[in-house]
């Protein structure tokens, strides 16, 4: 498979340069060099998710891994299921929480994880990523007690819900979490520097596994085949896709499904107030402000990291960007759609409750919608409770953390601070 770095076409690499790498010059992102459209999609749609997810990652990958391996690979990673759920008549919930840390980032972390193990051939790695809320659980998880990895997770201090915290700030071992006084956006500028010094990158062996790295999104096209999957050929013919969008890797993802050859009619971005993408595609002009705090935390992104990716897509493939859907959602708005769902019978958290919101605007006559559920929401226990009035009941892997106590350090937004401790691990 080869890639480019979207801010420097002559630096190309493959990719398990690209897995290993994370960013690419000036901070750039890698891109596939082409996408070619898959050629057996009625076959594909009859497999199982895993040799389904095999064939389409060899596919993409082009022979760099066997299939072999890749099956190897897979058959660890994808150990759950992502069903899709009837909410209403025309309306169904991709369930992307059924997997070790109650998200979506578990498809692609612990994948990453297992294409390391394999490269990797026992070198030490240092892991260095930002969380928002749930890439840091699905990360320590997929990384946790991995000879020769080290993981440091930078999140916001103050600024993830309870249960997330704990789900990955317990752990300990080869885990080491750091609470950033500043926002998810202050995090990620100092892993971006992190990844800017060159010392530093070789000194410890510097990787990202923040959805910057290739290897989460091509992880995360899969289970868009799957929700196609699961629906009958009429629910397939005008299908609309609604996706919580943050850092805009999950978009980016169903996007390259859609390059890919999957007929999906269009997608909508919901984001939270957070809204610097759809004020771009309403006024073509990129001005990211300062970060907000709202009830769908995972969301509280100013700068999103994978929009350059969106738009390198959208000029390859000659798709204008005037079809991406896009609308905003506000906090009072994710509680009165929290509660438009619990009356149809299904319990959501303010995440996937916003791309509810945005899909029933925008859903069309003869239009089926399916919405990203992106997280348990037990992961929300406080906010959705107090919502709804209901008991949300801990599943087996929140109980478990729930009274262990948190090791994480504080420290400021500041990256020589940060720099110091990493070089002295």
């Amino acid at each position: 498979m080869k890639l480019y770095n979207i801010k420097d076409r002559s630096e190309q690499v493959n990719f398990e340069q690209a897995l290993k790498q994370g960013l690419g010059r000036y901070q750039g992102l890698f891109f596939p060099d082409s996408i070619k459209k898959l050629d057996n999609l009625a076959s594909l749609l009859r497999m199982e998710l895993v040799p389904r997810s095999s064939a389409i990652l060899a596919h993409m990958l082009g022979g760099e891994v066997s299939k072999d391996v890749l099956d190897a690979i897979l058959e660890k990673a994808f150990t759950f299921p992502a069903p899709v759920v009837k909410v209403s008549e025309n309306i169904h919930a991709l369930e992307l929480f059924h997997g070790p840390t109650l998200a979506f980032k578990d498809f692609g972390g612990r994948f990453m994880a297992q294409c390391l193990a394999q490269f990797n051939a026992g070198k030490k790695t240092t892991i260095l990523t930002a969380t928002s809320g749930d890439t840091g659980a699905a990360v320590a998880h997929a990384f946790f007690e991995m000879e020769n990895v080290n993981v440091v997770i930078l999140y916001p201090k103050g600024k993830i819900s309870v249960m997330q915290e704990k789900l990955f700030c317990t752990l300990g071992k080869n885990i080491t979490t750091l609470a950033i006084e500043g926002t998810f956006d202050d995090c990620q500028a100092i892993v971006k520097q992190a990844f800017d010094d060159q010392e530093l990158r070789e000194a410890i062996a510097l990787n990202s596994a923040n959805s910057i790295n290739i290897s989460r999104i091509l992880a995360q096209i899969c289970y868009y085949f799957e929700a196609f999957a699961q629906l009958d050929a009429k629910q397939r013919e005008n299908l609309v896709i609604s996706v919580p969008s943050g850092n805009f890797g999950d978009l980016t993802a169903g996007l390259l499904a859609k390059a890919l050859g999957l007929p999906v009619k269009r997608f909508i971005a919901a984001t939270n107030s957070n809204d610097t993408v759809p004020r771009y595609l309403k006024t073509k002009s990129w001005t990211p402000r300062q970060t907000l705090a709202t009830l769908s935390n995972a969301m509280d992104v100013s700068a999103p990291n994978n929009w350059p990716r969106i738009e390198e897509l959208f000029n390859v493939q000659g798709w204008p960007l005037e079809c991406l859907g896009y609308g905003v959602t506000t906090d009072s708005q994710t509680i009165d759609a929290l509660r438009e769902l619990d009356a149809l019978g299904y319990l959501c958290e303010p995440h996937g409750a916003i791309a509810y919101a945005e899909l029933t605007k925008q859903l069309q006559p003869g239009e089926t919608g399916l919405f990203l559920c992106t997280a348990h929401p037990a992961k929300f226990k406080e906010s959705v409770e107090d919502i709804l009035g209901n008991h949300v009941e801990l599943p087996e892997a929140l109980a478990s953390c729930a009274d262990l106590p948190l090791l994480s350090q504080d420290f400021g937004a500041d990256f020589s601070a940060i720099r110091e401790f990493l070089m002295a691990m």
